[in-house]
Order: C-alpha cells, then sequence, then structure tokens
C-alpha cells in the first residue's frame, strides 16, 4: 500500500481521548490529528517521538489530519487500524500470503451472525474461509504482541471463528505486525488473560492463526513476511 500523497512530518505531543492526538511540525506549528487506534498504542505513544501524519481532501472533517505512523527508536510502527484489512486484502491479492494462493473470491465485512460480523470470506470452489484481522503494534523484547488492551470484542471474534469452524468452514484469526522490530509472536496474556486463553482454546477447536509482517516506511506499508507464534504464557 503506497500512499498516493507525501506524509507530513512532526512530532508526537500527547495521545488523548484514544481517538486524538496534538503535534507539533518542524516550524512549531500546534494542532491536534485524528488518531484511528482504539487500542491503548502501549509501546507507541511516547511523546517527543517522531510521526507522520496524511491529510484529507474532505473540507467537512473536524481534523483534517491523521496519525499514520510513530517511530519508536529506530523503528517506524503503523498505527492506523483503518488500513489493516487494506494490507491484508492486497497481499492476498498479490499472492504474498502463502496460505491463500488461488482463491476464488475476496468478500470483506461479512456478517456471520446476528450481531457479529468477520473482515474476509475467501472462496476457493465450494470451501469458505471466514478471516478476523488484527492490527498488532505491540512490541517487547523482539516479541509482537496482541493485544495492548482488554478486548471483549476480539474475544468474540474468537468464539465466533470457532462456531463457524464446527459448521465445516476454516477460521482464521490474522494478525499483521506493523513493525519490523520482531521475529516472533504470542498472545499478550499479562494485559488480557481471557483473550489469550480463549486463543488457545479456538486454536485447538480448529481456529489458524496465522502471523504477517509489515515493512513500514514514510512511502508505503508491505505485509512481507510470517512470522512464528507461540501460545505459551512466558
Amino acid at each position: 500500500m503506497k500512499f498516493t500523497t507525501p506524509l507530513q512530518a512532526a512530532i508526537l505531543i500527547r495521545r488523548y481521548k484514544r481517538f486524538l492526538a496534538d503535534v507539533k511540525t518542524e516550524d512549531g506549528t500546534e494542532f491536534t490529528v485524528h488518531c484511528p487506534n482504539s487500542g491503548s498504542m502501549r509501546g507507541c505513544s511516547t511523546p517527543g517521538s517522531k510521526v507522520l501524519i496524511s491529510r484529507s481532501a474532505n473540507p467537512k472533517r473536524k481534523y483534517p489530519c491523521t496519525l499514520e505512523m510513530i517511530k519508536e527508536g529506530t523503528t517506524w510502527i503503523g498505527i492506523n487500524t483503518m488500513r489493516t484489512n487494506h494490507l491484508v486484502a492486497e497481499a492476498i491479492t498479490e499472492k504474498r500470503i502463502a496460505e491463500f494462493n488461488n482463491v476464488d473470491t475476496i468478500q470483506a465485512e461479512i456478517k456471520t451472525s446476528k450481531s457479529t460480523r468477520l473482515d474476509f470470506l475467501l472462496t476457493k470452489g465450494g470451501y469458505k474461509t471466514y478471516i478476523e484481522v488484527k492490527n498488532c503494534s505491540l512490541v517487547e523484547d523482539g516479541c509482537a504482541m496482541f493485544p495492548d488492551a482488554v478486548t471483549a470484542r476480539g474475544t468474540k471474534h474468537l468464539h465466533e471463528l470457532a462456531e463457524l469452524v464446527t459448521q465445516g468452514n476454516e477460521g482464521v484469526i490474522f494478525f499483521c505486525v506493523q513493525r519490523m522490530d520482531a521475529d516472533s509472536f504470542r498472545p499478550a496474556a499479562q494485559i488480557d488473560p481471557l483473550y489469550a486463553e480463549t486463543l488457545i482454546r479456538v486454536h485447538q477447536q480448529g481456529v489458524r492463526i496465522l502471523v504477517y509482517q509489515a515493512e513500514v516506511t514514510a512511502e508505503e506499508i508491505r505485509i512481507i513476511r510470517p512470522l512464528p507464534f507461540s501460545l505459551s504464557k512466558g
């Protein structure tokens, strides 16, 4: 996914109210931007960090700029969760996800039950694969982790995937790691033990876990490789 217009550099002053952040440009101008990330952004919201923002052409937006990525140390981190599904769909279409090569159709935002939608439905022949995508921005000691805050909604998605598996479908939870300083993945049991326990249980019931890493630069974000995962709590 290439950015069609150059991103603007700034410095993060603070992130607050979940969806807002104050930034300062090189010339000292301060303003508020939209922060499209409902998580805690643990490990990727340090005041004083370099950030890159995009500007919307929509004149009706209250906050015309959007926080796209933040730099922690030497690593750019994609924090715009609104882009994650696009990254995954692009990678599937370009056959960069080996597990999903040669699918017949890709559908987005699939209603699977009265109160639940999942991100994708892939079909190949008469076989259906349901996918729920999660953006992963938390890394500690080289290990990517999800979630970065308690997520009842995420746990609900795991149960939904397990139910679809019992109906003869394939269910996949797909973790997209938007930073390059990780070489493995595990659930963040120290943050949300219920989610971690549920992930282990539904995996035992047949839900597939895939973890792929995206290279994040100022010009492009691109899924490039799979990462190994562990379900141990250590």
